[in-house]
């Protein structure tokens, strides 16, 4: 092995290993050629080139192992030949005054290290700078923002159509006057009113922006951003759904058609409570002819229903672990922070209303105004919707409180 008095830098340890080990490699290479030219000749090979043969191997094969080593070496500290960043620690068991008073097996005393430098965590190759024996703790994922549940849209119709405009007849009125006619008596007529309706599909839209260096060094990222966005556009779309006034860029919503709540005068009832508020919904629903198909709630009202007890202290909607979805008078509860405390919807939305997707939610990236030469991207959310309340008498709203009869 190649020895120096002086020291000598990784690099040149390397280097000088090197040339030991091709210097070996040929004296194999000379030996192997003496050994063949003596075979050809008819020659027996003598012990004593043997033995230089064996040990030139032996030799060649440390050498070539040792080079090997140090390569490595070289590859996990970058290839600069500097020694590897140390803790105070590993550097005290290290040090000859510790190694000394502790092969002594002492019962007493001590062994000092001297730190003449302030301990940082700069990665510098400067003196106290550990911070290469340091790491972070990072959790992985995003720690998100919570979601709404959003379903009502789930409740109704969907459609599609091709270009902004809509219309669609709406009927608003019928008189029937059928009845069994003599013969050759004059039959009676009927009349019916319909009304024409006209809207239009609205966009919903947002944007974020974010920079090339954060959507490529931060994991998941622009897929939380294409959740966000995305998350964005339905919680507008349920609010549109359900109030939107019809001015502006707005949808005509169901709550601001929907009939109001009103207790039939025939029907005859005592004692209403807010669980019978919603029967009699329904049943407003079925005299207009279009029987109900669910119940939209704000989630503290329908704690509220679900807390309620009877007379012996059991719960009356279902059982505390059970698994069976929100129901209620045998239709479907969608709980909805979209509509306010105290206030309820019911009505039959598959056959009331109709949800038209002209722009289905999408995503898009690209570069707007001086995006590119600051390496940032804009991240664009948009869809474009209609809504259709096709018969409005479908659906009644109005407050939870009971109403006496």
């Amino acid at each position: 092995m190649p020895m120096s008095g002086d020291t000598k830098t990784a690099e040149q340890l390397a280097a000088e290993f090197k040339a030991a080990n091709e210097k070996a490699i040929d004296q194999v290479k000379a030996l192997a050629e003496d050994a063949l030219g003596r075979a050809k000749a008819g020659e027996k090979l003598t012990e004593t080139l043997k033995t230089d043969a064996d040990e030139a191997l032996i030799k060649m094969n440390e050498l070539g192992a040792q080079v090997t080593e140090l390569a490595q070496k070289l590859a996990r500290g970058g290839g600069d030949g500097k020694a590897e960043a140390k803790s105070i620690g590993t550097q005290y068991v290290e040090s000859e005054d510790f190694k000394s008073w502790a092969e002594g097996r002492p019962r007493q005393g001590k062994a000092d290290m001297a730190v003449k430098a302030t301990i940082t965590t700069s990665t510098t190759d400067a003196a106290g700078s550990v911070g290469a024996a340091t790491d972070r703790t990072r959790l992985p994922g995003l720690q998100e923002l919570p979601q709404r549940r959003l379903t009502v849209r789930d409740l109704i119709s969907p459609g599609r159509i091709d270009n902004a405009a809509l219309e669609y007849i709406r009927e608003t009125g019928f008189t029937n006057n059928a009845a069994p006619v003599a013969e050759g008596a004059a039959k009676p007529g009927s009349d019916i009113q319909l009304e024409l309706i006209t809207t239009s599909a609205k966009v919903i839209a947002h944007w974020m922006k974010a920079s090339k260096q954060a959507l490529a060094d931060v994991s998941m990222l622009s897929s939380l951003i294409d959740q966000r966005l995305l998350f964005g556009l339905a919680l507008v779309e349920e609010n549109q759904i359900l109030h939107g006034d019809g001015t502006g860029q707005n949808l005509h919503g169901i709550v601001p058609q929907a009939l109001a709540y009103t207790v039939p005068p025939e029907l005859v009832a005592e004692d209403l409570t807010v669980i019978d508020t919603l029967r009699i919904a329904m049943l407003q629903a079925v005299l207009a002819e279009f029987p109900a198909t669910g119940h939209v709630l704000n989630p503290i009202d329908w704690a509220s229903i679900e807390l309620t007890k009877d007379t012996t202290g059991r719960h009356i909607i279902g059982a505390p672990k059970g698994e069976a979805a929100a129901s209620l008078w045998r239709l479907p509860v969608v709980e909805t922070q979209a509509i306010t405390a105290g206030k309820f919807l019911t009505g039959a939305f598959k056959l009331g209303a109709q949800v038209y997707d002209l722009w289905d939610s999408r995503i898009e990236t690209g570069f707007v105004n001086d995006d590119f030469t600051r390496n940032l991207v804009t991240i664009l959310a948009e869809e474009r919707i209609a809504l259709a309340v096709n018969r409005p008498e479908a659906f009644v709203y109005g407050d939870l409180a009971p109403v006496a009869p």
